[in-house]
């Protein structure tokens, strides 16, 4: 088979399974010509014809090819298949051609059940399909095309597939043929189902170099992209192919759905429509499926947005033309009509499907929702009936169970019968996709449209307001929850789904996530739509529930402006009253609720072609009768507070809303002071009624909070445990216990609710805490494990790791976070476990770094940081919401990992990451400072001042920023402005201990000493127990070191050895002390008495004992890896050279050399200083000068300021003594400049 011969059938058959068939007939059409008049090019001509609906033209064609060895049994088949599609069914040809088959078959050889496999195949029909190339396979088990079709029929059979590993079936061929086309996309597809997406794309890449004159690979690499939900990269890789091919279709659907889904631009998206509408006229003419394949698409897509729905319904319109017998094609007609509230042309529609099929379910199920948009509930529900009869076998369709939902509803059936409905719609219609991969198919089976139906019809029995009672709110039916869940699902599919974003803000608001509400809303405004007066509303309402009256009235008039029939919304007068009765407009605030009630019908009319209408639900109305009587209260109108009231009651007697007046007339007696009656009113509803776990919790919230009754606020929870014993009450309970610190009657609590429901996550969850709140550590390990073993969430692993953490079992947490990742890594791209997988590795990265494994701490930041860029960006798209947090933790990661640069000395590095990590969180003040405080460690002051000024931008009185820009002006040598700082911060805060030890190291070396008594004075009347705070101790023992009073020194840093913040300082300076009591500067001179020194007993003894002494606090520090740990071994090694003995000198040389040939440290300046006073102890004077002439221009800073200056003094004595006074001269100008005090003389 020739190379040329091999890519023309790969095209054909990649158009044939695409479902592009006049591509496919196009490409027959090249190849007769280029071939000759090839039997298997008019065989796959033929097929083209027939699978788009051309079942005479097919006939024709396949006619000749009834003898032909090649073909002839595909032939049959698809005669067979051809003749019955046809309107009036030619039986006998049928049976003639049937018997052929049969005989043919029993003699057929590989190639003609090749092409009768792949007919097969691409028909949809793959159980015939595998039967033929199962017996092809048998004849020639090597057969490259019956291996790679053998692949695709596997592949296309998903679930149902009979094979283990399909790829086997594309390797075999690849192996020998590394270009085969059917392979290689065989393979692409394969690895995209198993969400091996990378794999998929270096397959295709593959696929690109191999064919560069193929756009097919490009449209697959979209295809992979909006897998993995990459929507930026699919318009990306769908761009590529328009300019290779500006009229490919797939490539103008993938622009078209980058427009709805994630742009939320409605305009291009209705133009890319027209023009996808253009090419496949022109491309595929009579490819009816692929025109109602793209109205579905679209047309669900797009939140009934008009301009949309124009363009899908010219598609089913043109599908329904193509194929006139098609009663399929005809309801989808119908089905558009209903989107645009068409209803009679919708009713028209399907009463002609029903015409070409009477069992059409759809066109039925279409005309019952017209029926109930007219209002002809009698009628519809005898049609309801019926098809619910036919389903029973089947199992109700989501669409029969809505509708039977808005049906109970507008007969006035219970609350939970429609409810229950409403869930089993949501459970059915999420089976229906379940393991779908994400693409543009599973998007037309998602059907975001009829969710929000159902979502919205949910809402009617949801309240309107979030619970105004601490604790756990209101009961909301658990369908809210549930309807939140599938918002969340529609919003990931298409986050710029405005309808649905709105509608996810309204759920959260209702349920109590103010917050994440608000952010929900600020998302839309910001990102999908400036001008949605439904979003400025709710944000109005959000707002007002917030105490912002302000910016809920603006937020009114802005939605206002934008839209004018806002002012039809019952909602928008409730909302505006609300904001004028809290400005005190009482009499306003009147009027427009007595407007609001007059103006719409008591119930909504929600069903398949109605939708946000702005009839008032009922818990809206009944909120109009409180809000009205509470204004009457408000103006001393008690009268007709009372009239409203009973009004109120009488119209909603019977109803849910009437036990939530008894509620508000419950608050209103809170408000008067009245909490006897408040609690009476509230102890009459019982555990029958709606709102009775609210009231509960309202009572409990009073016995708290106004009580002060701690035993009878348990009782409320108690109660609803008695009347209605569900682990929800339990939890209730459990987490009441909590909170007022009973922590062990909370875990007994815990405990049963468990054992009535083992599996529930969130419960073991609480459980897990309060143990550890008990300290009962043990006993919390234990429950995790045995809590693991049921298959609860991996949230449970976590707490379990961190407490191991805690704990100091590293290598125990350890394996617990990598079990954890194990259980994410089965779903790599589900955002939430995206979310937890970066979590655990923050969480692994701690446990390395507590453990003392740092380098493998920086190698798991690294990976989790990875993970986190990923789920920041596709949380910007799915989880708006969440961006702020996510921000934070992926700023966090960068930080610690330029934390730990900073510590291995790679600055460079750090001021990189920490740069990265203001990109993520811009205004962090501890990143922000660390950042600055690197600038000035590597003596950039002007990259650090820039970075303190825009901290001090947004915070004014952050106080290290202040303190650090008075670090900058002192290494400037601009003392007064240094001193300005200072001043201005400890007149701020006399107590602020970092600054004023800053203050008094300046003032030693400005030889101000004296002049910072005041401060420490003032200081210390500012701390009530000041000689035990360890703050005020260090910088007291600091003030007298300078002073030259060691003793007094000793005494206050011992005070703050034992503390977390000051203690490693004080133990330094008191290791300093013993080792250098007198802080003097040594010299040469000092060296040259060395042994005169030794001789002297009793000075050997103080030393000793003072070396002994230093030792012992040099073993209390606990140093981490990097620079803590360099410094530790530098002052052990002066711990070695203080003895002066020749032994110690040569044993601290060599560590001391260790230290400075790492490339980290290798211009230490300890070590260094080090070195060249061995070397002087050994009498090696040239050595320690040339080691001291490293430094002689080295630039000054705090953190190497002591050693930097003894440096610095020693070469000037070095230089002294060898007659130099010049050098020696200068060196002290340098040092005295920095060192004013008397120690430099």
């Amino acid at each position: 088979m020739a190379d040329s011969d091999a890519v023309v059938k790969g095209k054909l058959h990649y158009y044939g399974r695409e479902q592009y068939y006049q591509a496919m007939q196009n490409m027959c059409v090249t190849a007769t010509k280029k071939f000759g008049n090839d039997p298997v090019y008019r065989f796959y001509s033929a097929l083209s014809h027939l699978l788009q609906g051309s079942t005479q033209e097919a006939i024709r064609q396949l006619q000749p090819l009834q003898n032909d060895r090649e073909v002839m049994l595909g032939t049959l088949l698809a005669l067979i298949h051809a003749h019955r599609h046809c309107q009036v069914v030619d039986r006998e040809a049928v049976a003639q051609l049937d018997a052929k088959l049969k005989e043919e078959r029993k003699k057929a050889s590989e190639v003609p059940l090749y092409y009768a496999g792949m007919f097969l195949f691409l028909s949809g029909r793959l159980d015939k399909a595998r039967e033929y190339v199962d017996r092809l396979l048998k004849l020639d088990p090597e057969n490259d095309e019956g291996l790679v079709l053998k692949g695709w029929v596997e592949l296309a059979a998903g679930k149902e597939s009979r094979a283990r590993n399909h790829m086997e079936y594309f390797d075999a061929v690849l192996q020998k043929f590394p270009r085969y086309m059917d392979a290689l996309f065989g393979k692409a597809k394969l690895y995209e189902n198993r969400s091996n997406y990378k794999e998929a794309m270096e397959t295709l890449n593959l696929l690109v170099v191999a064919y560069p004159g193929f756009t097919a690979p490009l449209v697959e690499k979209a295809k992979v992209n909006l897998s993995e939900q990459d929507w930026d990269q699919c318009l990306e890789s769908a761009n590529r192919v328009l300019s290779a091919d500006s009229h490919n279709i797939e490539a103008i659907k993938y622009r078209t759905l980058y427009a709805l889904c994630r742009k939320g631009n409605y305009e291009d998206a209705a133009q890319n429509l027209r023009n996808l509408y253009s090419e496949m006229d022109r491309s595929e003419p009579n490819n009816a499926a692929l025109f109602i394949h793209m109205a579905q698409l679209f047309s669900r897509l797009c939140g009934r947005n008009s301009l949309v729905l124009e363009e899908t319904f010219m598609m089913a319109s043109k599908a329904a033309k193509v194929n006139s017998s098609s009663a399929e094609y005809l309801t989808e007609v119908g089905y558009q009509c209903l989107l645009q509230g068409r209803n009679k042309e919708a009713t028209r529609y399907y009463k002609n499907a029903t015409k070409l099929d009477e069992s059409s379910v759809a066109a039925l199920t279409g005309i019952i929702s017209c029926q109930l948009l007219e209002g002809q509930v009698d009628i519809a529900e005898q049609q309801l009936e019926f098809l619910k009869e036919v389903q029973r076998s089947l199992g109700t369709s989501p669409d029969i169970l809505y509708l039977s939902a808005v049906l109970g509803r507008m007969k006035n059936q219970p609350s939970d019968v429609i409810l229950a409905l409403l869930q089993e719609a949501i459970d059915n219609h999420f089976k229906n996709h379940r393991g779908m991969s994400f693409g543009a198919t599973y998007l037309a089976a998602l059907n975001p449209d009829f969710l929000l139906l159902i979502v919205n019809e949910c809402l009617i029995y949801a309240p309107n307001q979030p619970s105004p009672t601490e604790g756990l709110g209101q009961n909301v039916p658990g369908v809210v929850k549930q309807a939140l869940l599938v918002l969340e699902t529609i919003t990931r599919a298409c986050p710029a789904l405005l309808a649905a974003l709105i509608l996810s803000a309204r759920l959260k608001f209702i349920t109590g996530d103010i917050k994440g509400s608000a952010a929900s809303l600020q998302h839309i405004l910001d990102n999908i739509d400036s001008t949605s007066s439904e979003a400025h509303l709710l944000m109005a309402q959000i707002q007002l529930y917030q105490g912002n009256f302000k910016q809920a009235q603006q937020s009114l008039e802005v939605g206002l402006s934008y839209n004018f029939e806002v002012r039809e919304q019952p909602t928008y007068h409730l909302v505006r009253a609300r904001v004028m009765k809290k400005q005190g407009q009482y009499q306003e605030a009147i009027n427009t609720l007595k407007a609001c009630l007059n103006m719409t019908n008591t119930r909504p009319t929600t069903t398949k072609g109605s939708r946000n209408k702005p009839d008032m639900a009922v818990p809206d109305r009944a909120s109009v009768f409180l809000e009205l009587c509470e204004v009457y209260r408000l103006n001393n109108q008690p009268n007709e507070a009372a009239t409203i009231m009973t009004q109120a009651m009488t119209e909603f007697q019977g109803t849910s809303e009437e036990i939530r007046l008894n509620i508000a007339s419950a608050d209103l007696a809170l408000l008067r002071g009245d909490v006897d009656q408040a609690l009476a009113l509230l102890r009459a509803i019982g555990p029958e009624q709606h709102y009775y776990l609210q009231a509960r919790d309202k009572m409990a919230s009073i016995y708290l909070n106004h009580l002060k009754d701690k035993r009878m606020f348990a009782s409320c929870y108690r109660e609803v445990i008695e009347k209605n014993p569900t682990p929800q009450s339990f939890l209730m309970l459990g987490d009441a216990y909590m909170s007022i610190q009973e922590p062990d009657r909370a875990i007994e609590v815990y405990e049963q609710a468990l054992k009535r429901n083992p599996r529930d996550s969130v419960l073991a969850c609480r459980m897990g805490v309060a143990l550890v709140r008990t300290h009962q550590y043990g006993k919390a390990i234990n429950y995790y494990k045995e809590a693991i073993k049921t298959g609860s969430s991996n949230q449970l692993r976590y707490d379990m790791a961190e407490l191991q953490m805690r704990l100091k079992q590293y290598d125990k947490a350890e394996k617990t976070i990598t079990q954890a990742l194990e259980v994410e890594s089965h779903n790599p791209i589900d955002l939430n476990s995206m979310l937890s997988q970066a979590n655990l590795l923050n969480l692994l990265a701690k446990v390395h770094e507590r453990n003392g494994n740092f380098e493998q701490a920086l190698s798991v930041l690294s990976k989790g940081k990875e993970v986190q860029v990923r789920v920041l960006k596709r949380a910007q798209v799915e989880l708006p919401d969440t961006v702020p947090e996510q921000r934070r933790l992926a700023g966090s990661m960068c930080g610690k990992m330029a934390e730990h640069a900073a510590n291995q000395r790679d600055f460079e590095r750090a001021i990189k990451l920490y740069k990265e990590a203001l990109q993520h969180d811009p205004e962090d003040a501890p990143t922000l400072l660390a950042l600055a405080k690197l600038y000035m460690q590597t003596n950039d002051l002007d990259q650090c001042q820039y970075t303190c000024m825009t901290l001090l931008r947004t915070d004014k009185e952050n106080d290290s920023a202040t303190l650090m820009m008075a670090d900058l002006s002192y290494r400037r040598n601009e003392y007064d402005t240094a001193m300005f700082h200072f001043q201005q911060l400890l007149d701020r805060r006399p107590a602020y201990f970092p600054a004023l030890a800053r203050l008094v190291e300046v003032m030693r070396r400005t030889g101000t000493l004296d002049e910072a008594g005041p401060y420490l004075d003032r200081a210390e009347q500012a701390v009530l127990r000041h000689n035990i705070d360890p703050g005020y101790n260090f910088c007291r023992g600091l003030y007298d070191w300078y002073l030259g009073n060691p003793n007094s020194a000793l005494k206050y840093f011992n005070k703050a050895r034992k503390d977390q913040e000051w203690g490693q300082r004080a133990i330094y300076n008191m290791i300093e002390i013993c080792l250098n009591p007198d802080n003097e500067t040594i010299g040469g001179e000092t060296f040259e008495s060395v042994d005169s020194e030794v001789n002297q007993s009793g000075a050997r003894d103080t030393v000793d004992m003072a070396i002994r002494t230093a030792d012992k606090l040099l073993k209390e520090l606990h140093p981490k890896p990097g620079e803590q740990m360099i410094s530790h071994q530098v002052l052990s090694n002066f711990l070695l050279l203080a003895t002066k003995q020749k032994s110690s000198a040569e044993q601290a040389l060599q560590e001391f050399m260790n230290v400075a040939s790492q490339d980290s440290y290798k211009d230490h300046v300890g070590a260094i200083l080090g070195m060249a006073t061995a070397y002087m102890i050994l009498k090696q004077t040239p050595r320690a000068r040339n080691q001291l002439k490293r430094l002689a221009k080295a630039v000054w800073n705090f953190e190497d300021a002591e050693y930097l200056e003894r440096c610095w003094l020693l070469l000037s004595d070095i230089y002294v003594q060898t007659g130099k006074y010049d050098m020696a001269t200068e060196l002290l100008k340098v040092t005295g400049k920095r060192k004013c005090s008397c120690d430099v003389l």
